[in-house]
């Protein structure tokens, strides 16, 4: 038997690396595969929840630690974090030299692993490529960009595919293997419900409410006065009984102005913050909205649009960030609007229609086995000059 492929993984924010998550597993149960995980970014920054001790706990060795430094809340400072974390991945791939590059979505930190892997002639695949989400400012270009350096393209739905195929890809690059995230919920691979709202102190006679809301990019200088009108529909429902669980947003520019905001409202009444519930309680929380019907998740970020439906959970998106994104007949959208914002949440509880609806939606993004299908094209397709020599199709 030949010897195992070694296959780089990078993840450089607790969301991402949520998403990774089942495919971690998947190539570290295929004995033609191993792992070699590269973490860095907000994973090491104490700021943001230190999550890379959520990844040992998980059981994964990390293999490289990648210094991708954000010292500033800019767009400067993103601009130069892409530098520093290109030269820090370089080193790292060249010392593990993998037969292949895994990277995932649409981040800056995920940009810089793209550029490092493709320019050393590593095979880069990337996961989540041709998704649509103009609201995100930059993501779009940031993606797109992203799947012209990659080799090889895992989509998480078949409309992200077909863009792909029309940004000039090859057929043969391009898999549509769903979201890998969903192979955790099909699988019931997260904390219990019951768990976490023990662990969270959350009374299951009240409201929950799930929020996380990141910065949009290119207005990073407004993100502390956008998400200043759902803080305050938050503390205007928990006053009404709800209980809110706000977590963090991203280590983007603008990210810090919001904790700022967010910290504003420790210690009150039905408000409870958490800098990261990791991949496994967020996923047990949504379950727990979703099953008890009483509660929505609330506020602008992609796993509210992407994990939600799969358990029947409504959802408030709040203002431009996941316009265009493909989604399930669960979310109601909402501009930056303290009094929108509390009044889309209460038709969330108290509108069984909807509720109904949210239960019974088919999810665009798949039903699991995502992390199986990557693997198993990783361990199959041929490495060479012709994986590398990528050629356009117009």
């Amino acid at each position: 038997m030949s010897a195992p492929r070694t296959v780089a993984v990078f993840t450089g924010s607790r969301a991402e690396y949520g998403l990774q998550y089942p495919i971690l597993l998947a190539i570290a149960a295929d004995p033609r595969l191993e792992y070699r995980l590269l973490a860095g970014g907000a994973h090491l920054d104490e700021d943001f929840g230190t999550t890379l001790d959520e990844i040992h706990a998980d059981g994964f060795d990390v293999h490289a630690r990648i210094d991708i430094a954000m010292e500033h809340d800019t767009l400067l400072a993103t601009a130069q974090a892409i530098g520093t974390g290109i030269v820090s991945l370089s080193r790292a791939l060249d010392e593990l030299s993998p037969d292949w590059l895994v990277v995932y979505g649409d981040r800056y930190e995920s940009l810089a692993a793209v550029i490092a892997g493709t320019q050393m002639g590593i095979p880069t695949a990337h996961v989540e490529g041709g998704d649509y989400t103009e609201g995100g400012a930059l993501d779009d270009s940031v993606r797109h960009a992203m799947t012209k350096l990659a080799h090889l393209h895992f989509a998480t739905n078949a409309a992200a595919a077909e863009r792909i195929l029309r940004l000039g890809e090859e057929p043969w690059r391009v898999h549509t293997v769903g979201l890998p995230s969903l192979d955790l919920a099909a699988s019931g691979r997260y904390a219990a419900p019951e768990l976490v709202l023990q662990d969270l102190e959350l009374d299951v006679l009240r409201p929950i409410l799930l929020f996380c809301q990141h910065s949009v990019a290119t207005e990073a200088e407004k993100a502390a006065e956008q998400i200043r009108p759902s803080l305050q529909a938050l503390t205007k429902l928990a006053g009404d009984g709800f209980q809110a669980v706000i977590t963090y947003p991203n280590s983007d520019a603008g990210g810090r102005r919001m904790i700022a905001e967010i910290e504003l409202l420790r210690g009150q009444r039905g408000i409870h913050i958490v800098k990261s519930l990791g991949g496994q309680r967020f996923l047990g929380l949504l379950h727990a909205i979703g099953r008890l019907g009483r509660g929505a998740f609330v506020g602008n970020s992609s796993a509210g649009i992407k994990e939600t439906p799969i358990f029947g959970c409504p959802v408030v998106n709040v203002g431009p960030r996941q316009q265009g994104r493909l989604r399930g007949d669960n979310v109601l959208d909402v501009p930056y609007d303290a009094a929108l914002i509390e009044a889309a949440v209460r038709r969330c509880v108290e509108d069984e229609d909807f509720r109904s609806r949210c239960r019974s939606g088919r999810n665009p993004y798949g039903s699991g086995d995502s992390g199986r299908l990557v693997a198993e094209i990783l361990a199959t397709t041929p490495i060479g000059r012709s994986i590398l020599q990528k050629k356009m199709t117009y």
